[in-house]
């Protein structure tokens, strides 16, 4: 039963290590998610950052593509335990956008929005890493409606519901701010190789 939703689970000693405890490796990509897929329009789509930043915006989807851009090739990892290794993603990196809001050095911690009122929480040390993405492409084709087009966070380091689907907005915190899930009882830090999945671990 599992190998049929999730593929594939053997690995070999040499992609064994990237793979942290607990979890399966997967050919496919799974979709999970809370709720139903949104239907976005890129006409009246928009993008905003906002909180502790000296210069808040907001974007419309050809302003967004507009910013500089780049690609990751990176591995991921699910908390209900695939991992999908050589990923390769592209859009905009979140330097881009830190440097545009200039963030203040009061914040601390950021929550994305999403739609239908989905958040997700993150140090800003942890936000702001050379493999972090605001992604619009996976595979070298636009992200499919499921996987969260037409944009979504990739923060590779953790396990994946802290890469929110369907964002619309950052807001930097100068405090945590507990996300949909982590008030669920997901841990707080979703660190994939200490295992850190529910809040008891």
């Amino acid at each position: 039963m599992f190998e049929r939703l999730f593929g594939n689970t053997a690995t070999d000693p040499a992609v064994a290590e990237r793979i942290p405890p607990g979890q399966y490796r997967t050919e496919k990509f799974p979709v999970l998610h809370y709720g139903s897929v949104p239907k976005a329009d890129l006409a009246t789509w928009d993008f905003r950052v906002f909180g502790e930043v000296d210069a808040p915006f907001t974007l419309t989807w050809e302003q967004f593509k507009a910013l500089p851009r780049k690609q990751v090739h990176t591995d991921v990892h699910c908390v209900t335990r695939w991992s999908k290794l050589d990923t390769d993603w592209e859009g905009v990196p979140i330097q881009a956008i830190l440097e545009l809001a200039q963030v203040r050095p009061s914040a601390t911690h950021v929550v994305s929005h999403a739609e239908q009122g989905y958040t997700a929480n993150l140090p800003l040390a942890v936000l702001d890493d050379d493999d972090v993405l605001l992604a619009d492409t996976f595979g070298g084709e636009p992200l499919e409606p499921e996987h969260g087009y037409p944009l979504r966070l990739v923060v590779p380091k953790k396990y994946f519901w802290k890469s929110a689907k369907w964002i619309r907005g950052l807001e930097f915190l100068d405090h945590d701010q507990l996300g949909f899930w982590e008030r669920y009882g997901y841990h707080n830090d979703a660190d994939p190789w200490k295992e850190e999945r529910f809040s008891g671990d």
